[in-house]
């Protein structure tokens, strides 16, 4: 019995009710929809299941990865021979939390597996501002939190007050906003040791009818500038110092350059972006020959924002 199975055999000994899934095609969890099949997925539905997961996994030293939403994220063509751990139900959950002393900022309380664009949506709700920019970001609030996510002038670490995180050992970590090292699109939790439960993002109250019009305005320059009809993960590259990456890429004249299923947008240079049937190997390629082109032309060497696995 290797360690996939008796981690398997583990896991359902110590939480009965947890979802496992064996060989589960990750295309079907990244919103670039590429990527082979995960060795052992987990699903766990409550902070419970996810400690005992966590234990089980390190116990016989094997590193879970955190997945979200998938959206920054490009999977190998064979897959991940790995542990993946993908948190769901009570773990998607937000809640409004009463204030803890007058004159306090609304607080809201999300799940890292609420999807940000769900979060946005609660806020206008109850009428708090702070988080229109996370209308149209397609990812979780672990991801947003992790990736420090942010459009718009407005970012993750503007708002986020708190964190309760899980160690290796289970162990709960609750974590102040400025404990969780946001930067851009980096922090603490980048390195993936700490698995997200819950954030808690501090909000001013605002005037429901502008914040909706801030969130229609967004949501209107992201259909009019990003090729949503596409699977993609978003801006494929990190914006270097002093430039756009995705001008840098328009004016070394690469809209349009495609390796197999995978093109340069035309509709927005910074979207690497999968016509049908891209493979990871053709993204990877396409990214390497843009890189390539614009430090030949510009001196400038892009990064990749997405994060690839496997």
């Amino acid at each position: 019995m290797d360690r996939f199975e008796l981690l398997r055999t583990e896991l359902t000994r110590r939480c009965p009710g947890l979802e496992l899934r064996e060989e589960e095609p990750m295309a079907r969890h990244t919103s670039f929809h590429i990527g082979g099949p995960a060795r052992l997925m987990a699903l766990p539905r409550t902070e419970e299941e996810a400690r005992e997961t966590l234990q089980a996994a390190w116990a016989l030293e094997i590193p879970p990865f955190f997945l979200g939403n998938g959206s920054n994220l490009l999977v190998a063509d064979r897959g991940y021979e790995g542990f993946v751990v993908k948190p769901a139900g009570a773990l998607e959950e937000i809640r409004a939390l009463p204030p803890e002393r007058p004159g306090e900022k609304g607080r809201l309380e999300a799940g890292g597996a609420a999807l940000l664009s769900r979060l946005s949506k609660a806020a206008l709700d109850q009428g708090l501002t702070g988080l229109e920019f996370a209308q149209g970001i397609p990812g979780s609030v672990g991801g947003g939190v992790t990736m420090n996510a942010g459009a718009y002038g407005g970012e993750t670490a503007q708002v986020l007050l708190q964190v309760t995180a899980l160690e290796r050992d289970g162990t709960q970590r609750l974590l102040s906003g400025a404990d969780c090292g946001l930067s851009y699109r980096h922090s603490r939790f980048s390195e993936g040791d700490l698995l997200i439960c819950r954030a808690v993002f501090a909000l001013p109250e605002g005037n429901r009818e502008e914040i909706a019009g801030r969130m229609a305005d967004f949501a209107q320059r992201r259909r009019e500038k990003q090729p949503l009809e596409y699977p993609s993960a978003g801006s494929t590259f990190k914006r270097p110092q002093g430039h756009f990456a995705a001008a840098l890429i328009d004016q070394c004249g690469l809209k349009g350059r495609a390796v197999g299923g995978a093109q340069v947008s035309e509709k927005h240079a910074g979207f690497l972006i999968n016509r049908g049937g891209a493979t990871c190997a053709d993204v990877l390629e396409l990214a390497d020959q843009v890189r390539q082109e614009v430090l030949r032309q510009t001196g400038v060497e892009l990064e990749l924002e997405i994060r690839v696995l496997g």
